[in-house]
């Protein structure tokens, strides 16, 4: 019988997965070997006799289960960012599995015993502070996961995480397929009627790599669809391609969402009230910044007027724009983005044709990693022929001010039927330094429309804020300098964690950044100076609409979950009550619909806390400004503070005291209302 690559020891350079040795029906015997592996060694640190220490007990567990962390790591970034129907089959029937595993050990008396044991002695056993953060974590997390319950109570729990995982695989896998399975062919000049240049080349590469040679192709990626939408002056293609879009996750059949939301719900809502809380929402926020619903609300409400009030000033223009062409119809969804994109023309004199020749992917890499290198002080080197698990995976070699190596950062920008959509950063490994210095191997992931072949791939401003944001996540964790893993780099609160994120997007939109890299992709031109003064004058363009449909999504998100009731949930009922009950435009949809919502219900990462990204973006907005204050936004006495309390410092401590102590203040709400051009 041949070996199994990821049971072995990895020869590979930097010790990255060895992919091209890797069969998904390895991951089928890894992952019962691992678990198997895991199980005895928390067996071991709970059956011991002799009293428990933080040495014996928590750093134990932390060093626990290394062959499982690898493993999964690398089948879950392999089924989020290039996927198969093998692939998917074990990802059904692993879920589970991992979720039985995981509870056997939350639940395990013995284990948690020596746990709250230490915990109860914690000012007797002269821990550091990051050792205290860690047994803190270790004692929340096993109390969350319900190991304070009786053996009835566990049992239930346990079954509960098991359906739970299985039905986080079953939602993203559907919103996947009804991805991958649509494409509006553009057949006649009369489909194609408006689209610029860099589309079609876009929707040519589209079809190609669906064997439609010399055919358009209009996908369900964001990169493709916001375009089309924006450029397209075929009203009726637009209506079909938005309503594509829109249905994903409840278009009946085998793929449809709404029987896992409601059952999600209902065992959301039961283990939330076996651990003692109302509803969910309030389990949930409890170990976050926010701490309630009604704090959440609070903020999501102050910045929801103002949004409303400006969106319906902005439909008013696009109707203007409308009747000014002769169209008599209201504007609908799908026609927002067309005619938003004729009144920045009218307003501003931009256009996104004018805009995308200055935005080459490869430049705003080399933008966002030149901000990185101005800021803390790191440069990144290009590896070649690196293993990786698609030819479109760039891998680079991070290096510090001192020369050392930081870890590896692997890009993987293009879309693709086998990738979900969206954008994001995870980690084939992370920083610690309980076993040496372990670097961190963390990627980007993206879904940006691939030029053709030979040709720059140009990127609309959005899509670059996008790559900027994403190497945010990246950044926090490769600058993660902790000891344990339980806290390093983006192991924090989860509305803390887009702080560094968020933040980094500022820098994109800074003239001395854009004016070296925002250069014409056929001429090396720069942007010029008036296009660029055009850029910024227009940041806060649109802003009402954008707001309305990421703040409707976080309020129906938090309404979801104190549901009273949720099994018997009507779920286009429920969406069409609460966004009257807001008083929701009708020309604006939800920025995530219920049944394609993958932050909430593809798993439990963002459930009752999509609000996360506007809680940071409080932070975010107010923590640029101590650069500005400076007037200096690479100043290095500010970035050494970002850098030690922030992208540096993972969880050690409580992420309120993490940004008093970079801002020496709380953050202001007021610099986010003036960040989107809200009245303070």
């Amino acid at each position: 019988m041949t070996v199994n690559p990821l049971l072995s020891d990895w020869t590979t350079p930097f010790d990255l997965p060895p992919f091209e040795t890797i069969s998904p029906e390895h991951f089928e015997e890894a992952f019962d070997a691992a678990m198997a592996e895991a199980k005895a060694d928390t067996d071991r640190i709970a059956d011991q006799e002799v009293a428990p220490t933080f040495e014996n007990t928590i750093v134990a567990l932390e060093t626990s289960g290394k062959t499982l962390t690898k493993v999964a790591r690398t089948f879950f970034n392999l089924t989020g960012a290039h996927t198969n129907e093998a692939l998917q089959k074990i990802e059904r029937d692993v879920a589970p599995k991992l979720a039985k595993h995981s509870s056997e050990m939350l639940l395990n008396s013995k284990l948690y015993g020596r746990i709250a044991a230490l915990w109860e002695q914690r000012d007797s056993l002269e821990l550091n502070s990051e050792d205290a953060r860690v047994l803190e974590r270790y004692q929340k997390m096993f109390q969350r996961a319900g190991a304070g319950l009786d053996d009835a109570g566990k049992a239930r729990m346990a079954d509960i995480s098991q359906r739970l995982a299985t039905l986080g695989t079953s939602f993203s896998q559907n919103v996947l397929k009804d991805e991958s399975d649509y494409q509006l062919v553009l057949e006649t000049e009369e489909d194609r009627a408006g689209l610029p240049d860099f589309l079609l080349t876009s929707a040519a590469e589209a079809a190609n790599e669906r064997g439609l040679d010399g055919k358009h192709v209009i996908t369900l990626s964001r990169s493709s669809i916001e375009p089309f939408l924006q450029f397209s002056t075929n009203r009726r293609l637009r209506e079909e391609a938005f309503k594509a879009w829109s249905a994903r996750g409840e278009n009946g059949g085998h793929t449809d969402n709404r029987a896992i939301i409601s059952e999600t719900l209902k065992l959301r809502d039961e283990k939330a009230r076996m651990l003692g809380f109302k509803n969910f929402a309030e389990f949930k926020l409890d170990d976050t910044m926010a701490k309630t619903p009604d704090n959440v609300r609070g903020l999501l409400v102050k910045v929801w007027e103002p949004a409303v009030a400006q969106a319906r000033e902005e439909e008013a223009k696009l109707a203007d724009m409308a009747r000014n062409a002769g169209e008599n119809h209201s504007i609908e969804a799908w026609d927002w983005r067309f005619y938003s994109e004729k009144v920045r023309k009218a307003e501003h004199d931009l256009d996104e044709t004018e805009l995308k020749p200055y935005l080459q992917l490869e430049n705003i890499i080399q933008a966002a990693f030149d901000t990185a290198t101005r800021l803390f002080g790191l440069t990144f080197k290009e590896l070649k022929d690196m293993p990786v698990y698609h030819p479109d995976v760039r891998v680079f070699e991070v290096l510090g001010k001192d020369g050392n190596r930081v870890g590896l950062f692997l890009g993987d920008y293009f879309a693709r039927s086998s990738k979900r959509s969206g954008a994001w950063m995870s980690a084939f490994r992370s920083q610690h330094r309980l076993e040496g210095d372990v670097t961190p191997i963390i990627v980007n992931v993206m879904n940006f429309s691939k030029g053709a072949k030979g040709e720059a791939t140009l990127l609309t401003f959005d899509d670059a804020r996008t790559l900027f944001h994403e190497f945010g996540h990246g950044l926090h964790g490769l600058l993660s300098n902790v000891t344990y893993p339980m806290i390093s780099g983006t192991s924090v609160s989860r509305d803390f964690v887009e702080l560094p994120s968020q933040l980094y997007e500022h820098w994109l939109s800074q003239p001395e950044v854009l004016s070296k890299y925002a250069v014409h992709y056929k001429t090396g031109e720069p942007m010029p100076e008036a296009l660029l003064d055009k850029l910024l004058a227009a940041a806060n363009f649109n802003q009402g609409f954008a707001t309305v449909e990421y703040t409707a999504s976080a309020l129906i998100d938090l309404e979801l979950h104190q549901l009273e009731d949720p099994a018997e949930l009507d779920v286009a009922a429920f969406e069409k009550e609460e966004l009257g009950k807001i008083g929701m435009p009708q020309a604006i949809t939800m920025r995530h619909r219920i049944p394609h919502f993958q932050h909430v219900f593809s798993g439990d990462g963002y459930a009752a806390g999509y609000y996360s990204y506007m809680w940071s973006e409080v932070m975010d907005a107010d923590a640029f400004e101590a650069f500005e204050e400076k007037g200096n936004v690479f100043d290095p006495e500010t970035a050494g503070k970002l850098l030690t309390y922030i992208y540096s410092a993972g969880g050690r401590q409580d992420p309120e005291a993490a940004y008093l102590a970079f801002r020496g203040r709380a953050p202001r709400i007021d610099a986010l209302l003036e960040k989107r051009g809200f009245a303070a």
